[in-house]
This record gives C-alpha cells, structure tokens and sequence, in this order.
C-alpha cells in the first residue's frame, strides 16, 4: 500500500473515478507525444517507454488505481481493437509488392527469422521462466511486434490475456533491446566488415551529396496534415463496423474448438478454430481487403494513422499502471534475453538473405529495422542517415509488418499454447 493510499484509504483517483482516469491518460499521453516530437532524448527513448514510465511511477505512488473497469472495458474492450483497422488502412498489398523491391525480399525473410527465434528463444528460457503460459504469450506478443509494431503487441497482449505485470516487463524489455539495436544497425553501415561484404549506393550517394529529397519527404511525411469532420465520422465507422463484423466472423468458428486434443486431427481442428476464431485475425483481414481493393476511396480518407496511433498511446499507458515496478525489474531481465534472441535470429536472416540474393546492405538494415520497430523508425533511419529513396519503401514494408505481425503472433501463441 503506497503512502497516499494509508492516508486517503483509496488512490488519489479511484478506481472508479471514469472521468478522473481518462483525464489523467490523455494529459499523460499529450505530454508523451509532445516530448517525443520536440526532444531527441525522448524520441530515441520511445514514446511507449514513456507513457509506460507515466503511467507505473502514478500507479507506483498511489495517484492512480492498478486496477480498474475503464483499463478493461474501455481501454482495452474499445480503444484498442479500434485502432488496429485505422492502422491498416495504408496496407494496400498491391502497392506493396509492386513498390518495394528488394527490400519485400529480405523483410519477409527477417519476418521468418522472427518467428524461428521465437521458438528458439521459447525453448531456450523456458527451464528458468517458471509460467510457460506466460513465456508463450510473450513470444507471441514479442513475434508481432518484432514483425510489425506497437499495435500487433497490444492485439496479441489482447488477443491471449496476457497479465498487465507481464505487458508492462516484456514493453520495457522491448524497447530497451529496441534502442540497442538501432544504434547497432546505424554502426553496420559505417564498419568496413559489412561495406566489404555488401553493395552499399545509397551510403556512397549519401556521402558524395548527391543524394536529395530525403529533408523534404521527411518533412512532407511529418507536417501536419489536412483532416475534416468528415474524415473522422468515415475513420470511426470504418473501424468499429470492421471490429463489429470481425467480433461477428469470429464467433461462429468458436464451436470448432474441442474441448480436449486427443489425435491429431483433433489437433489440426483445434489450430482452425483459435486461428480463425480469433477477432484480430479477422480484423486484420477486412481491413486488409478495404485498403487493398477500395484504395481510390480510402486514399481519400485522411488521418486514419493519427486516431489509430492515439489509441494506440493510450493503450501503453493503461499497460502500465498494473506493473509493479518490482516486478518488471525482476521480470525483464529474462526478457531483454528473450527479445535479444530473437532480434540476433532476425538479424542473421536479413544479412543471410540479402548477402545471399547480392542486395543492398542498406536493403538488409532497413528491412531489419522495419521488422524490429516498425515503418515509422525504419523511415526515420533512412531519413537520418540520408537514404531518402528509401523512405518510401521503409513505411511500404513496415505496414505490411502490422498485417503479417497479427497472423504470425496468433500462430505461434496457439502453437506454444498461450
């Protein structure tokens, strides 16, 4: 019990105070955005490393409740399947395919290395987890975000029950490993171990200044955006119709599930049932199809990417305040070895892939970047560094991670029996 809770017998704000807890979040999540866009100390830290720090030291000191009705069936039951769709509302498959090239190449290999290092890892810390439950819904949390982002970490959190405590340790494990490897990538392309080894134009192009246009995309990609009233009222049908239906879809493949495995077509019923029966696969699917096959329409509809990436804030604030800072410094630890892992399986994958087909070492740290954190650091990456043809093709393959992040996670969660 924290002193605040001696003194006042409750939280500074109870648990059942709706309005106090949601105006707490969104202050906490607007200072978090903003600290993030103005300070580069707080954009290499992260934006979920940040609202989650917020959200433990209030919890923590006993400002806000660990526990509450508006984390669950709010935050958890509307905020985040709301923000999926939105996300995906820029994953025209087409387009990337026909837009990407070599990169698609080496980020679908490094999504692949993802999913073997999960196993690995799985199987490697499972002796010294203690709750093989909990380490599977890690690996499978872990397995979409490191192949899509933020947002495939909050459906599989979601999608398996995944404790809070458990959010929260294996969010900060995440993006401590996160952090560690960019600056790890960043050194790649400078070392002459990996310049010996692969073709590297857009480094050469960088650093004779004829590279030009990565200033000004980046500049286009960040600015602000024109929205209307009508852009919102289409972003918020579209997604709770699409979450509607896919709560809908799912259900009806609910029954497919046996209530024991006895033989392996038992099993093989078991895997449909889970897999087609969960609402984020069929979420990411519809939303997937809308983008793909209505692009004309959806192009038009804008801000779609700020709602869902909001939502998605506001969920890494609520993860937090049920972790007991005791907890994630216990827990974490295994983790970071966990994600380091699988990152080291991620990255083998990539170089392999791109050595072996005779790409670009500029493909392969993209690609790996894309896979790790997402189109968002992959873009800012090839912005740094100067590679501005390749910012286009960082976001293509990098929201393509959300969609596939969402398939592979649930296949490996039920796999390993989340």
């Amino acid at each position: 019990m924290t002193p605040l809770e001696a003194l006042l017998g409750h939280t500074l704000i109870s648990p059942d105070n709706t309005w106090g807890l949601l105006a707490v979040m969104c202050l906490s999540v607007a200072l978090t955005i903003a600290l993030e866009q103005r300070y580069r100390w707080a954009s290499r830290v992260s934006g979920a490393m940040i609202a989650l720090v917020f959200s433990m030291a209030m919890a923590n000191l006993g400002v806000i409740p660990t526990r509450s009705v508006f984390y669950d069936d709010i935050v958890w039951g509307f905020f985040v399947p709301m923000g999926i769709p939105l996300l995906m509302l820029r994953c025209n498959v087409r387009k990337i395919w026909r837009e990407t090239g070599q990169m698609l190449a080496v980020f679908l290999t490094g999504a692949a290395g993802t999913v073997a290092g999960g196993f690995l890892a799985f199987s490697a810390l499972r002796p010294f987890f203690g709750d093989d439950q909990g380490l599977a819904q890690v690996t499978a949390m872990m397995t979409g975000t490191y192949i899509g982002g933020s947002v495939n970490l909050a459906a599989m959190a979601r999608q398996f029950v995944a404790a809070d405590s458990l959010c929260a340790a294996a969010t900060v494990a995440d993006n401590l490993l996160m952090t560690l490897y960019f600056f790890a990538l960043i050194a790649f392309a400078g070392m002459r171990f990996f310049r010996e080894r692969y073709p590297h134009p857009h480094i050469d192009e960088a650093a004779s200044g004829q590279e030009t246009g990565a200033q000004t995309r980046a500049a286009a990609y960040w600015s602000r955006k024109d929205i209307s009233l009508r852009d919102i009222a289409l972003n918020l049908a579209f997604c709770t119709a699409v979450v509607w239906v896919s709560s809908g879809i799912a259900s009806l493949f609910a029954p497919l599930v046996p209530e024991q495995v006895e033989t392996f077509a038992g099993g093989l019923l078991d895997f449909a049932g889970r897999f087609f029966g969960s609402q984020y696969v069929w979420i990411t699917t519809l939303s997937v199809a809308a983008a793909t096959f209505f692009d004309r329409q959806v192009e038009r509809i804008h801000g779609s990417q700020e709602i869902g990436t909001y939502f998605i804030y506001l969920f890494l604030f609520v993860i937090g305040a049920p972790a007991s800072i005791v907890t994630v410094v216990t827990e974490a630890p295994l983790l970071l070895v966990l994600t380091a892992i699988m990152v080291a399986v991620n990255m083998l994958f990539c170089f392999t892939a791109a050595k072996l087909l005779h790409f670009d070492l500029e493909d392969a740290i993209i690609a790996s970047n894309a896979n790790i954190g997402g189109p968002t650091t992959a873009a800012g990456m090839a912005v740094s560094q100067g590679w501005g043809r390749l910012v286009g093709p960082a976001m293509l393959v990098g929201t393509l991670g959300y969609v596939l992040g969402n398939y592979a996670g649930t296949v490996v969660g039920i796999v390993l029996g989340a």
